[in-house]
């Protein structure tokens, strides 16, 4: 099955389906990554705080796939936002995931109530990066709207995407409107809400209509939107579940459907980034 492809705004393409690694044990992930590289994913999505980037980089390099057919994305740990310590970090990366360069890095979290309120430098070394080469592609992760227009005004360089929580409970609709407008690709995190929206009746009784899995018609719902998923699981039969959603169409109705469940801020499972500070 082919997984489409979408157009980043600098020209770059990144697959609609990865592969999420969060909360995937260091000493499990090697063999988790290699079996999802066995179904077909050839996007995988790491993060300095996950630990487990060398774990990544291993997977890909015993796979024996050329480098320029995995799509890697990693992302700059909360303690290192200074842009020397960004610097250092981010040789250490590439280090661990045994490459020359990633095809994304993202700054994972704004903390403006860190750092003086200064993400704009560290996004500026972003930039250095993407412009040695090191990082093909650079975006940012949980970038509030106010964050967004606050590097438009400072900088020159648009996020070529933000990754940001999004499930049918949980639409974050303003954020999403806001990356559209700035030609800003939305990525997906907690898809199906860590799996509270799989007994939904809504999803359940679409599930039933189109033949698939609740999960299946979660994510299928995401890539009909436009957003770019990474559903994580350490189990080869969930992996491939998860890999066959490009053969099948929700109708309009049902997607609308499935968006009429968003809850608002009351339908939000992880930290709200406006005031998230946690630093490891």
């Amino acid at each position: 099955m082919t997984v489409p492809a979408l157009t980043l705004n600098d020209g770059h393409s990144i697959p609609q389906l990865g592969f999420g690694v969060y909360q995937i044990r260091p000493q499990e992930t090697e063999a988790a990554v290699s079996r999802a590289l066995e179904v077909g994913y050839r996007h995988i999505d790491t993060a300095q705080m996950y630990g487990n980037e060398k774990g990544v980089g291993d997977a890909v390099a015993a796979s024996g796939l050329p480098r320029d057919e995995v799509f890697l994305t990693s992302k700059l740990n909360n303690g290192f936002h200074r842009p020397d310590d960004a610097r250092r970090t981010f040789d250490e990366t590439l280090t661990r995931l045994r490459t020359d360069h990633v095809d994304l890095f993202l700054i994972h979290w704004p903390l403006p109530t860190r750092y003086d309120g200064d993400f704009v430098s560290t996004w500026k070394t972003l930039v250095e990066f993407q412009a040695d080469g090191r990082a093909r592609s650079i975006g940012v992760s949980n970038f509030q709207v106010d964050h967004l227009a606050r590097l438009a005004e400072e900088t020159s360089v648009v996020p070529a995407v933000n990754q940001i929580e999004v499930h049918p409970y949980f639409g974050n609709e303003d954020v999403r409107a806001a990356d559209a407008q700035a030609g800003i690709l939305t990525e997906a995190w907690s898809p199906i809400a860590q799996g509270a929206v799989l007994d939904d009746p809504v999803v359940t009784g679409i599930a039933d209509s189109v033949g698939r899995t609740p999960s299946q018609v979660v994510l299928r719902w995401h890539v009909q939107r436009g957003d770019i998923v990474f559903p994580k699981t350490t189990h080869v039969e969930r992996m491939q579940e998860n890999f066959a959603i490009f053969d099948f169409e929700l109708s309009e109705d049902q997607v609308a459907a499935i968006s009429a469940l968003d809850r608002g801020e009351a339908g939000r499972r992880g930290p709200n980034p406006s005031t998230f500070d946690w630093i490891p």
